[in-house]
């Protein structure tokens, strides 16, 4: 049974100062302070430690500084804060309490073992919710069955405070990172563990980072980045990819709605609000937000280019993505019903950007395909969002001698309709196979202890392979791929002829965008209309794929 919302409710607490006695054993010295964690099984956790100033007051949307040096001394007992975001039923941080300063990160470690490898993970969300208090990224599981690995689990900005092109306010262009802060965040909180996790026995020189969705794109982007280099080793990228990004254009409609519903003309009134008035205004925009602006200064307009440059030279990665991931939003839109009409809405409105010989490459797809429409339209996303970008990053990789592994998960939720959706695979990765919120039932757990060993080792020597299971590099030639189900196989170029067909699609960078959300298709409308009415699916619609990507 998963962690229920009042139990991480009740979960909070404040990390206080600590004068007087302690337990020296479960203490590190860090250069920014001295952190007293926790002990269970044998395993230490240390909660709630930050890795910058918070970006308070003065300091709201701009990029994170690095601390000072401290001989204090604190408590590690609880998560810091989620950052602010609306709260939704499958983003449990979401159900703790949320502030601006919530730049904290967790971690888990055995006393048992000195240079360890260090395992960071980035948080799902859509780029607008999500926090390492939920309980499926606890580390506890995981470094337990792989006392050697030091887990760490990082909060950054999201939404309206982490990624927002503020350009289109007077006095805005005082603040160039806010359409990224998130990802400066995670930055800064690399740089902080490289520092500091030898006093936790770790070792600096052999990080990987890795994440889910947004996290996935996340750590799919943070290669690019020049002021990242060095900061890790390796990549995990898990249903994410460079291609969870918006144009500069794009993200003018969020800034937009910010002026309108703030009531602002500039900077300085924004500045002037308080806490809860940002979070209020978070609230009104309730389930707008941004992903990260291809601004040309910190992501490139055109991601791939870079990898086909060679920008991710010295990387290993591991990169994959799920059979069914789009049935995630089946949930996230209200059931079947309204996933039925909201999803062709989108549909729609992505084929107007495209040219007529891609839309017959579109067409030829979706009639080659067997099924209900519904679940044809829904393979063409699986593909254009998340599986061929994918590819297409191991691909470039790969062509310039990188390492590179690719996987395929196909092992299913139990939850209706759900299949291998998206996100249902956490559970086994973290072994929180208790945590049944997207898998539907207990994980199996001989699966979620095989799944560790292959993130811990890649982790560990840049190499997914078992002693039973041999792992071939990805390649453009042989394009070697890992289906991960009950029983684990190596296949080749699988789903070629949906490849070779849909590639030239990802030059448009399809992905969730409220904008294509409007119920102007005619042939929409009128079966909405029929079914349950217009305002209805309109509204379930809107919810639902306004937060696409979501996890």
């Amino acid at each position: 049974m998963s962690t229920s919302k009042d139990e991480i409710r009740a979960s909070f607490g404040i990390n206080h100062e600590l004068v007087g006695d302690y337990d020296e054993s479960l203490a590190v010295k860090c250069r920014t302070g001295t952190f007293v964690g926790r002990s269970k099984d044998g395993i230490t956790a240390f909660r709630g430690i930050p890795y910058a100033k918070q970006p308070v007051g003065p300091r709201r949307w701009k990029r994170a500084e690095p601390l000072s040096d401290s001989d204090r001394i604190f408590e590690a007992y609880y998560n810091g804060k989620s950052p602010v975001q609306t709260q939704i039923d499958s983003e449990r941080a979401s159900y703790y309490p949320k502030g601006e300063a919530c730049l904290y990160l967790n971690i888990w470690s055995s006393p048992e073992y000195k240079d360890k490898t260090v395992m960071v993970f980035f948080h799902g969300g859509a780029y607008g919710w999500g926090g390492t208090a939920d309980p499926l990224y606890d580390g506890h599981n995981f470094v337990k069955a792989h006392p050697d690995v030091i887990m760490v689990t990082v909060g950054y900005r999201v939404g309206i405070l982490g990624f927002i092109d503020l350009s289109y306010i007077d006095g805005g262009d005082a603040y160039p990172d806010a359409p990224n802060l998130g990802l400066l965040d995670q930055i800064e909180a690399l740089r902080w563990i490289k520092k500091n996790i030898t006093s936790f026995g770790g070792n600096p020189d052999n990080i990987t980072i890795f994440g889910e969705s947004a996290g996935g794109g996340s750590v799919s982007l943070l290669p690019l980045i020049p002021e990242a280099k060095g900061l890790f080793n390796r990549v995990i990228a898990q249903s994410g990819s460079v291609a969870l990004t918006y144009s500069k254009a794009e993200c003018r409609d969020y800034t937009m709605k910010l002026k309108k519903g703030a009531k602002i003309k500039r900077m300085s009134d924004l500045m002037r609000m308080s806490e809860n008035e940002i979070i209020a205004l978070n609230a009104h925009l309730d389930l707008d937000n941004n992903f990260p602006q291809r601004d040309g200064r910190l992501i490139p307009e055109d991601p791939y280019r870079l990898y086909a440059d060679g920008a991710t030279d010295g990387i290993d990665f591991l990169i994959g993505t799920n059979s069914n991931e789009l049935n995630y939003w089946i949930g996230e839109l209200g059931g079947i019903v309204p996933f039925r009409f909201g999803i062709p809405v989108k549909f729609e409105n992505d084929m107007k950007r495209l040219s007529r010989h891609d839309n017959a490459r579109v067409d030829k797809f979706i009639s080659g395909m067997k099924g209900h429409s519904m679940w044809r339209i829904a393979e063409f996303y699986n593909e254009v969002m998340f599986r061929l970008p994918a590819i297409k990053q191991a691909e470039l990789h790969s062509n310039n001698g990188g390492n590179a592994y690719m996987y395929y998960w196909r092992e299913p939720s139990l939850i209706k309709f759900r299949g291998a959706c998206h996100a249902v695979e956490l559970a086994y990765v973290f072994g929180n196979t208790d945590e049944t919120i997207y898998t539907g039932a207990p994980a199996d757990r001989k699966l979620s202890e095989k799944i560790m060993n292959i993130w811990a080792g890649f982790a560990k020597t840049g190499n997914p392979s078992l002693e039973d299971l041999e792992w071939d590099k990805f390649n453009s030639e042989t394009r070697a791929t890992m289906i991960l189900e009950q029983e684990p196989h190596l296949s080749y170029d699988i789903l070629r002829k949906q490849r070779k067909l849909l590639d030239p699609i990802l030059k448009y960078m399809i992905h969730a965008s409220y904008t294509e959300l409007n119920l102007n298709v005619p042939f929409v409308r009128k079966s909405a209309v029929k079914l349950a009415g217009l305002a209805l699916v309109g509204t379930a619609a809107a919810l639902g794929i306004r937060k696409l990507l979501k996890k």
